[in-house]
């Protein structure tokens, strides 16, 4: 039982010890809700590990006396919580302070750097007009949390080098928890085997069951206590709510409070959505252009015109159950197609999109270049806490040979089992790419199968309207959007089973580092997402409508369903309704999935703790019933955005609004993932990242690709080629004109020349379709005709013209845009100066200072005036010669 009483401002426990029939009086004001510090009030938390003791938990007991045992002897600070102390009464917290002699340690071992002399290169002048944006801006002391210094490498032989005021606030709490987690690493829990280390490790098997770095305070007020910064207060008032959505985000204090590698996403997250911007703004105009420009369209005139249109009695769509039906039936469908698609402003949508996304793959690489400078992150080296063995690989791997460069013995895979886990895994990841292929085959006979359905019904009035709602809905577009909508399932289906499949199949190929199995695991992931997002959009641009045959001698998928046509405007519009369908059916269940389920998930964990006081409630354990931002939790981020720039530049010529799409996404995903982050997600260890990595390279290999798939949809998947033929080509009157075009691209057919199987019930006489071939009475009945050719031609020829100019000009644009800017590169020459003139000059007091003390004499006056002739610097390293 337990027994509260309040006395004055104290707190105090009566709680009934499990072990003794006595009470015990615990004092809880330290442990308040907004403790960071043990109970002294004075060192720090900067690590905290949860366990629950086991019944049959003596080997746990074991690994975690000797692994605590071998931190201490690390110089770790150590207190623990006991289970009576926690809110579930199972659980016990092992709080763990790092002094400050093994924070300069090892800050020395990963080559931290840190502040040596206060920045005397003056800032730029202020940018002109600068006024107009100030209502984004944000106020300093969120913007710039820290002063601008030069930086060098700590050493810890020369303490007084650096500007060091207060020992404990020198090094932040991202630093100090990551330098914590870099001991957890490779601390040893077992005397017997010395491979058996880590804290990875001690989590997977059950010894310990959380290790996290604390939160500085609530998020949603600031910590009672002063000497706390309430960082997470800052970033959720000014950073993390919905209604900050359009200020700029405060990037020095995300790196300062999570590290560079969050940071470096967010900032990269940040670019991409304001470059979505001037996208969405040119893809907006197209569309006005196209709505306001629709009087101007004489081939949609014509095709609803009831004298033209009106008069066109086209083939069945499909045999038996489909009737004749007339042109102006698709009146309604070609005037949004001319609406949403833009046809006149295809390639200049296009050229002004792809400028602008290589505008921003160029422009980043400075952006990135200047963050690595302010965020010290030149020449930065591949931490060893990134390098080493994965805990895994030292299991798995039995074999031990000898590494050439440590000279120690180091647990390998032979060549053997590598070379049958690369087949196998690759094996797996062919056959989840037939899976999806299978799938779109089987959406493909569903389309075939469910038009011929909604074609029936329109069976008694053959020639009228194939409407089944509205003048919109007509049996091709109701059938597009269903077959979209199972597409969509169907690829969410797909992508949660193969997540885990990546995740099993890249476990099993036992990569050696972390930084191997992420790459490993990102080209798996993008691979099948690619295959599985676009395959339905290529289909649709690329092969629907392309093998149907010609009436007489149709083309049948499996001998049975006769293959889709496209409609008299093409199959554009069918494009876009998937493209719409998929990508914007992607944003919203992520952003759904992202922030309802860890909210989800904590409010349920949290039920209980939540009717307790507050004081009751402590940090750590406040932290311990958040969510775990998992190794791979920035993956899944650029993962999602990644596809999406995909949707953007791979489709855009079918649909100018897809930026526009996106931007709305990005302004909302920005704050769901600033939101999840600060409040819904344990504090992640902090970690550097000098680039986003391996995705920089996927978006230019997307951005390359992009120039292809767009070229081929003009010429192919549009009308636009075509047309230009006619006005230029064959069109007869005086002037280029659109007039007679409807024509010009439908053939003509003779219905007694149809086979009894595509023969409908009811006839009329004669029948259009859409396609270039000769006549009936023809010397070459129903062969391509010459205007065929020369359309062929004409599209071969555009596609193989634009590619090369756009390359063109992308390779310029890279060209002309240096990848570092300038002010940056001086920066860096003068800091690499400063530290080697300031570390001559630290380096000679020293040594004046040392020959002082030993007494002035002639002989000391010698060698002091021969030491400082023969001083000097090599790779940053001071080297004296006497």
């Amino acid at each position: 039982s337990n027994i509260v009483h309040v006395c004055g401002r104290m707190l105090v426990l009566f709680k009934m010890s499990k072990t003794t029939d006595c009470y015990e009086l615990v004092d809880k004001q330290q442990q308040s809700k907004d403790s960071v510090y043990f109970r002294d009030g004075v060192r720090r938390i900067d690590f905290v590990l949860s366990y629950i003791d086991d019944k049959d938990g003596e080997k746990k007991q074991d690994r975690r006396k000797v692994f605590e045992a071998n931190l201490v002897a690390a110089g770790l600070e150590l207190e623990t919580e006991d289970k009576s102390e926690s809110e579930d009464g199972k659980t016990y917290f092992l709080k763990i302070h790092v002094p400050w002699e093994v924070l300069a340690t090892y800050a020395d071992v990963l080559k931290i750097k840190v502040p040596f002399k206060t920045n005397d290169i003056p800032d730029k002048k202020d940018v002109p007009m600068s006024w107009l944006c100030t209502p984004y801006r944000l106020p300093e002391h969120v913007m710039q949390p820290e002063p601008d210094y030069f930086t060098a490498t700590f050493d810890k032989s020369k303490i007084d080098f650096f500007l060091i005021e207060d020992k404990e606030t020198f090094f932040p709490p991202s630093t100090r928890n990551r330098i914590v987690y870099y001991i957890l690493s490779r601390c040893q829990y077992s005397k017997e085997d010395k491979d058996k280390k880590g804290i990875k490790r001690l989590l997977n098997n059950g010894t310990y069951i959380a290790a996290f770095p604390l939160h500085d305070s609530r998020y949603w007020t600031r910590s009672r206590d002063a000497n706390c910064d309430s960082e997470r207060y800052a970033l959720y008032k000014y950073w993390a709510r919905f209604s900050r959505f359009y200020k700029e985000q405060p990037l020095n204090l995300i790196r300062k409070y999570y590290g560079e590698k969050i940071g470096i996403y967010f900032a990269w997250l940040g670019f991409y959505t304001e470059m979505l911007s001037y996208a969405a703004v040119v893809g907006l105009l197209c569309f006005i252009y196209g709505v306001a420009s629709f009087d101007e369209n004489i081939w949609s005139k014509e095709i609803c015109n009831e004298t033209i249109g009106g008069q066109i009695v086209m083939c069945p769509l499909c045999d038996k159950k489909c009737g004749y039906w007339k042109l102006n039936t698709t009146c309604s469908s070609s005037w949004v197609s001319e609406k949403i698609t833009v046809h006149l402003l295809f390639i200049p949508n296009f050229l002004l999109i792809y400028l602008l996304m290589t505008l921003f793959l160029e422009f980043w690489k400075r952006r990135q270049a200047r963050l690595e400078y302010e965020w010290d992150l030149v020449d930065m080296e591949e931490e060893q806490q990134q390098l080493q063995l994965r805990p895994e690989y030292e299991i798995k791997c039995t074999h031990r040979r000898r590494n050439r460069v440590t000279q120690e013995m180091e647990p390998y895979l032979p060549l053997t089992s590598k070379c049958a886990r690369s087949v196998l895994s690759g094996a797996t990841v062919l056959f989840w790419m037939c899976l999806i292929i299978a799938s779109i085959i089987g959406v493909i006979a569903y389309r075939l199968a469910v038009f011929a359905a909604f074609a029936s019904i329109m069976k008694d009035s053959p020639t009228n309207k194939l409407d089944v709602v509205g003048s919109l809905i007509t049996p091709q577009f109701a059938t597009s959007v269903t077959a979209s909508c199972i597409n969509f399932v169907i690829i969410m289906v797909l992508n949660f089973l193969y997540e885990r499949v990546a995740i099993k199949i890249t476990d099993m190929e036992v990569p050696k580092t972390h930084v191997e199995y992420e790459n490993k695991l990102t080209v798996k992931m993008f691979l099948f997402q690619f295959v599985n997002y676009y395959s339905s959009c290529f289909y649709v641009a690329f092969f629907k409508g392309k093998f149907v045959g010609y009436p007489g001698d149709y083309a049948y998928m499996f001998g049975k369903w006769r293959n889709e046509e496209c409609e008299p405007g093409g199959c554009l519009i069918e494009l876009t309704t998937q493209l719409v369908i998929v990508m914007v059916g992607k944003q919203v269940w992520g952003n759904i999935q992202e922030a309802l389920v860890p909210w989800l998930c904590n409010w349920w964990v949290s039920r209980n703790a939540r009717n307790h006081p507050e004081s009751l409630y402590s940090r750590w354990e406040q932290d311990h019933d958040l969510q775990t931002f998992g190794q791979l939790g920035l993956f899944y981020e650029y993962l999602e955005m990644v596809i999406q720039f995909g949707f953007i530049t791979l489709f855009v010529a079918s649909f100018p609004l897809a930026p526009l799409l996106a931007l709305m996404n990005n302004i909302l995903e920005v704050r769901v993932d600033a939101w999840k982050f600060t409040t819904q997600f344990r504090r992640p260890v902090a970690a550097k990242a000098h680039s986003i990595g391996a995705w920089d390279e996927i978006l230019n290999m997307i951005a390359v690709f992009s120039v292809v798939t767009n070229a081929f949809i003009v010429s192919f998947t549009s009308d636009m080629i075509p047309r230009l033929v006619y006005k230029y080509a064959y069109y007869q009157g005086a002037e280029g004109s659109m007039e007679g075009y409807i024509n010009s691209s439908l053939a003509v057919f003779n219905i007694t020349d149809f086979k009894p199987e595509n023969r409908p019930d009811d006839s009329e006489n004669p029948d259009w379709y859409r396609d270039y071939r000769n006549p009936p009475g023809h010397e070459k009945p129903y062969i391509h005709s010459m205007q065929f050719w020369h359309i062929l031609a004409a599209k071969l020829a555009f596609i193989i013209i634009m590619e090369h100019v756009v390359f063109v000009v992308k390779f310029f644009v890279a060209w002309l845009i240096p990848d570092v800017p300038s002010d940056v590169k001086a920066r860096i020459k003068r800091e690499r100066y400063l530290i080697q003139e300031y570390l001559h000059n630290y380096e000679l007091e020293k040594l004046k200072i040392q020959l002082s003390q030993n007494g002035p004499n002639i002989e000391q006056t010698l060698v002091l005036s021969h030491v400082t002739s023969e001083i000097f610097l090599h790779k940053g390293k001071v080297c004296i010669t006497v």
